[in-house]
């Protein structure tokens, strides 16, 4: 799940080579941060949040065919 979170990502934004992507557990849930380069923030969370809301939403399809909980984060 981490390499398509990725890969959406770094398609989004201008600057590939600077997303990051680390996973983290906690309460049973997988936590995904996502840092990408300072320009390209407004370009992962869109206007309004859409594009952002609609990466947890693929995520969450994702993860719920595998039986799993994920949760998806923009870091500063």
């Amino acid at each position: 799940m981490k390499e398509l979170l990725t890969y959406v990502v770094q398609n989004l934004v201008e600057h590939p080579d600077e997303v990051s992507v680390t996973e983290r557990e906690a309460d049973g849930e997988t936590i995904f941060e996502v840092r990408v380069a300072d320009g390209d923030m407004g370009k992962v969370i869109g206007r309004q949040g859409r594009i952002v809301k609609e990466i947890r939403i693929l995520m969450k399809a994702v993860a719920q065919r595998k039986g799993k909980k994920v949760s998806v984060e923009i870091m500063d």
